[in-house]
């Protein structure tokens, strides 16, 4: 069949920066799946978003919809002539075109009709305006005088087939084949002659790429390239890069400069006013050293540049100049001052204060640090003063230097470079990959703070539901994971959170609920490591009493190892035959063998008790060697509780004596004595498979 391709441009006002991407990839994803729904196929999809353009290029798109057999089941031959009558007149014919057919042992009428497919011309209208409409958009716009909205007014509309223009009207717009360039420089308006000749058009006219990736890493060389011809090196942040790109449809990076004095500032002060107000990338030295210099990328390719360059340097002096006015307001006063301060800023309607936050960071602080070996009093105070920077100017005008900003008016007030240190990174991680605290006094001070967020936010009653998690608890409950995690902490979660709860004085009855929202996380933790959900569920099956998060970890990467080897498979089907075995056989057989230790009691007829599966005499060789390889088991399971990887060696070295009991002895004997052996034997196996993780969690 014939097909052509598609192409669709919304010419708009300049769209929202941050939300580029996400309209561009909806307005694609909308428009694949309506063509679908409409069973027409097509090949590749490409997206395309500038500032003032959403596009989509669907190339091989089928030009006329398959004809279609169109069958309808009507009543039975036996339903009265008034149903049969009325089915008729539903499908729009008389009842001499309807046509029987037995149907499991019942005769039905039925209705048939070839439906012709349509033109995906006719269909393209509909197709397009149901696609824009269906865009996520949490604020919408009208303007001027019409009933339509979107997120920005729209300007013009192309749509074309091929070489054809597609007529319709949407949004108050009529389709044709006519775009726009520039505002200001080159040709402002002209036309398309061919769909697939779109990217290259706007390029050869008006010097517009159109591909946001395309352009993206043409921003990227040419900062780097700016960059070169300064001797320095420029930080490009992901974020900010996309952001730019977002901004300009004709890049031209340029650098500028700043006075030297406002080195002075902390240059995280600095950045941040260059990256937040004016969307700079800042350059460092060849030692790393933040340069009074900056790169923008302007939207226009100037004559003389050095009138953009000296327009950006002057934007940028006030901004420096407040930053450097904000430091050196807030030395004046220490952060222990601030304190009390702290008490009139409301962390969260039923939790109380920033001041009570703070204290309670302060007693937490102090507990995780005598268990992990963190000095207890620098601890204690970053506890209590990590909330102060706060309420100084610097981070009222920019929020995300919280805690950095408290580091250096620490170290300003004389505080310990170990408290400024704990101070400047607690809130780390901040985000999925991010870096955690260097310190152990960061450690204790983050783990705190997210703890208490997590346990007191938990404890008014706004749980996270679904796919809603406004307090962002999943986030912090995973950022308190990694760190107990990656920092190899013997910290009691359970512990902690009850320490926590008791600090706030909450039912105690809460503290199983929020241990299992956090135990929970633990699945997405691993999930991006590409290790299998049931080995995380298998050995949080078997924690018991162990709630050391750290000692999980190894359990789960020596499982994770376990699964991989070949062998495994026969073990793990194994403990399921065990443990069938031990639902099907009676109360006399178990004859008080089987508590939940591997130090089984079988009572003998000839009175003598064996307290352990040790003592178990067999003449059976197979008997025999499952028994030894089940001591050699032990033996070096108790040398080495905690070395993980050892015992899953050894766990593995049991399959031959396993597979051979298994293919040569019948368990269930008619020997009384000896069936009681071999059950107590075979308890003792499984206690050993279960003794990392829950064997039957493995199992397919």
């Amino acid at each position: 069949m014939k097909t052509q391709d598609f192409l669709l441009e919304l010419g708009t006002e300049e769209l929202p920066p941050k939300l580029l991407k996400q309209l561009s990839n909806s307005l694609s994803s909308n428009l694949t799946q309506q063509l679908s729904a409409l069973n027409l196929s097509f090949g590749g999809v490409v997206s395309f978003a500038t500032p003032r353009r959403l596009a989509v290029l669907v190339s091989d798109l089928q030009s006329q919809q398959e004809d279609q057999m169109i069958e309808r089941k009507g009543p039975a031959l036996s339903a009265p002539a008034q149903a049969v009558e009325g089915f008729a007149k539903s499908c729009g014919v008389d009842i001499n075109a309807l046509d029987k057919r037995e149907l499991k042992g019942t005769d039905y009428y039925f209705f048939t009709q070839e439906k012709k497919g349509s033109k995906t011309q006719d269909l393209l209208e509909n197709i397009v305006d149901t696609a824009i409409k269906n865009i996520p958009i949490a604020r919408s716009m009208h303007w001027g005088d019409l009933d339509f909205n979107f997120v920005r007014p729209v300007h013009w509309l192309v749509m074309m087939l091929g070489s054809d223009i597609v007529k319709a009207n949407i949004m108050g717009l009529d389709s044709g084949n006519s775009t726009r360039g520039m505002r200001f420089t080159g040709e402002q308006a002209f036309s398309i002659n061919n769909a697939k000749d779109y990217q290259k058009t706007l390029l050869d006219k008006a010097q517009i790429e159109v591909d946001f990736d395309l352009r993206k890493q043409t921003i990227r060389t040419q900062v780097m390239q700016v960059a070169s011809e300064n001797n320095a090196t420029a930080v490009i942040d992901e974020s900010l890069l996309d952001e730019v790109c977002a901004l300009v449809e004709y890049p031209c990076a340029f650098s500028g400069n700043f006075d030297k004095r406002f080195l002075k500032v902390p240059e995280e002060a600095l950045i941040s006013a260059m990256k937040a107000h004016q969307k700079y990338f800042h350059m460092l030295d060849a030692k790393g050293k933040l340069l009074p210099a900056f790169i923008s990328v302007a939207n226009i390719e100037s004559s003389d540049l050095s009138v953009i360059v000296d327009g950006n340097e002057r934007v940028i002096r006030p901004r420096l100049t407040d930053s450097e006015f904000f430091w050196e307001q807030d030395k004046s006063r220490t952060l222990a001052s601030r304190i009390a301060k702290l008490d009139s800023v409301l962390f969260m309607e039923g939790l109380g204060s920033m001041g009570d936050k703070a204290k309670r960071i302060e007693k937490l602080s102090a507990y995780i640090a005598d268990i992990i070996g963190a000095n207890t009093k620098h601890s204690a105070r970053a506890g209590l003063l990590s909330k102060t920077d706060l309420i100084t100017d610097m981070v009222g005008e920019f929020a995300d230097l919280q805690g950095v900003m408290g580091g250096y008016y620490a170290l300003n007030d004389g505080e310990d470079p170990v408290v400024a240190s704990a101070i400047s990174e607690h809130y780390h991680p901040r985000f999925s990959g991010d870096t955690l605290p260097c310190t152990k006094e960061g450690l204790c001070v983050a783990i705190a703070d997210k703890v208490d967020s997590i346990v007191g936010i938990y404890g008014i009653g706004h749980k996270p539901t679904g796919s809603k998690d406004p307090y962002a608890l999943k986030r912090a409950a995973l950022g308190l994971l990694r760190m107990m995690i990656e920092s190899k902490s013997q910290l009691d979660l359970f512990g902690l959170i009850k320490q926590s709860v008791k600090l706030y004085e909450f039912d105690e009855e809460i503290i199983q609920d929020i241990y299992d929202f956090i135990v929970s996380r633990l699945e997405m933790y691993y999930q991006e490591q590409a290790i299998d959900k049931a080995v995380v569920r298998a050995v949080l099956a078997k924690k018991g009493s162990n709630n050391v998060v750290y000692d999980w970890h190894l359990r789960i990467g020596a499982v994770h190892i376990f699964v991989q080897n070949e062998n495994s498979k026969s073990l793990i089907e194994a403990d399921k035959r065990i443990r069938n075995i031990f639902k099907d056989i009676d109360s006399e057989d178990m004859a008080g063998g089987c508590s939940s230790s591997s130090q089984s009691i079988s009572r003998r007829k000839d009175g003598r008790d064996t307290n352990t599966y040790k003592d178990i005499e067999f003449t059976n060789q197979f008997d025999k060697n499952l028994l030894n390889a089940c001591m050699k088991f032990k033996r070096k399971r108790d040398e080495d509780k905690q070395d993980y990887l050892v015992i899953i060696d050894a766990l593995l070295e049991l399959k031959p004596a396993v597979d051979d009991f298994f293919n040569n002895v019948r368990v269930l004997d008619d020997d009384v004595e000896l069936r009681r052996d071999r059950i107590t034997l075979l308890w003792a196996i499984m206690i050993s498979f279960s003794y990392i993780a829950e064997f039957s969690y493995l199992s397919k």
